[in-house]
């Protein structure tokens, strides 16, 4: 499988040769940052390592978790050659549900799935259909096809879907949509299966290249953040930085942060969270501090809040030390107002599980990149107790992807 586009601004994928390189460097940093990995407030079990065919492997989106504890996902490879769904026990039992073919019921899953009241689940394939990905919906042990993409109406999509108490879907398409740059769209598909493109990016002040998954508030507007575009020639290339942008019912665009490339932020590859007062939440996968270099970017990231006013506060600048680095996956929020996220890179080189309290950054967790896993580009569920779920798409043993519990 090529790099995907969810890794296509980064430049530089973790390859399973990237993670498992063993520099002098490399293993002192990682001797250096054992003893933090495992702090006494924080302890990570993991669930499950993936073994590839057939198990599975490399899971990159966002976990479910039912009432029972049971965790759900997606794995993009392996298992079958096109990816799978998986569900993983509270006692780490893996089940496949369901083996992708590649064909027109969709090929490499990506994103994360989300389930409705009556347990059937939705997501997304980037390839398959016609081969632009499709919208699948998974119900009693079968998969059915909602949507297939064919490149004016959206293209390979690449994040989770929202759903409304209707019933309808939105998204985001990472490429495709009506303008000449096949910039991405954001759509919506009724509970008929129609879809109906919101918006296409043009590439320009807009934004494009949407990775993120899209936030829905009681009103019917969608927020989101496009990886490129904005402001041209940002920092070192012509792509621009990236925005932060909603858009109405009616299915008008309207930029409410366009990134500089500096001190607050680039290139935003996850969505967004919303607290009581509508502030927005997020991070950027580059720029912060310039001065440090990380998957060949200029700066490794930051973690920002955007108020209604669309005024930007920069909560944490990543440094490519403990505290990790190039953050591509959605942020949590709980109820006393503390964020939890992960980092693709840093700690040891293999990422971080990190919180962001009262305005101050914590690593939970510094990976090792061995059999407790690496590279987490999917995000976290948080249970009543605190305890927070999450996957990595490499380590383990033997070093394609885990599913990790982190207890407080």
């Amino acid at each position: 499988m090529t790099n995907t586009p969810k890794d296509k601004p980064l430049s530089s994928t973790i390859t399973d040769g990237a993670v498992r390189v063993a520099s002098t460097l490399m293993v002192l940093l990682s001797c250096l940052t054992l003893g933090a990995q495992l702090s006494p407030a924080e302890t990570l079990s993991v669930l499950h390592a993936f073994t590839g065919a057939p198990d599975g492997c490399k899971p990159e989106g966002d976990l479910y978790r039912d009432g029972a504890g049971n965790l759900y996902g997606t794995a993009a490879n392996c298992g079958a050659a096109y990816g799978i769904l998986f569900k993983v026990s509270t006692t780490g039992k893996e089940t496949i549900l369901y083996k992708f073919t590649g064909g027109s019921d969709g090929g490499y899953p990506e994103a994360g799935l989300i389930r409705d009241t009556s347990g059937n689940f939705y997501g997304t394939t980037y390839q398959g259909g016609t081969g632009d990905g499709v919208v699948f919906k998974f119900a009693a042990g079968k998969e059915s096809v909602i949507h297939t993409f064919s490149g004016t109406d959206g293209s390979h999509p690449v994040a989770a879907l929202v759903r409304d108490k209707a019933g309808n879907l939105y998204g985001t398409t990472f490429y495709g949509g009506t303008a000449a740059c096949s910039c991405g769209t954001v759509f919506k598909i009724d509970t008929t299966g129609a879809e109906t493109v919101l918006y296409s990016f043009t590439g320009g002040a807009d934004g494009k290249f949407p990775a993120g998954r899209l936030l829905l508030d009681g009103a019917g507007n969608l927020y989101g953040t496009a990886s490129e575009g904005g402001v041209v020639n940002c920092d070192n290339g012509i792509h621009g930085c990236g925005v932060v942008f909603k858009i109405t019912p009616t299915g008008q665009e309207i930029v409410l942060y366009t990134f500089t490339g500096g001190t607050d932020g680039g290139e935003p590859m996850a969505g967004l969270v919303r607290d009581s007062s509508g502030n927005l939440y997020g991070t950027t996968f580059a720029a912060g501090d310039l001065s440090r270099t990380c998957a060949l970017n200029a700066g490794c990231g930051v973690v920002f809040k955007l108020s209604k006013t669309g005024q930007e506060t920069v909560l944490h600048i990543f440094a490519n030390s403990t505290d990790g680095a190039n953050p591509v996956a959605d942020l949590i929020l709980d109820s006393s107002g503390n964020l939890y996220g992960t980092a693709k890179l840093g700690g040891a080189g293999y990422g971080v599980v990190f919180e962001i309290s009262g305005g101050v950054e914590n690593s939970l967790y510094v990976f090792a990149g061995t059999n407790d896993g690496a590279g987490p580009l999917a995000g976290l569920v948080r249970d009543s107790s605190g305890n927070l779920y999450g996957a990595t798409s490499f380590g383990g043993s033997p070093e394609e992807g885990v599913v990790f519990k982190l207890a407080p």
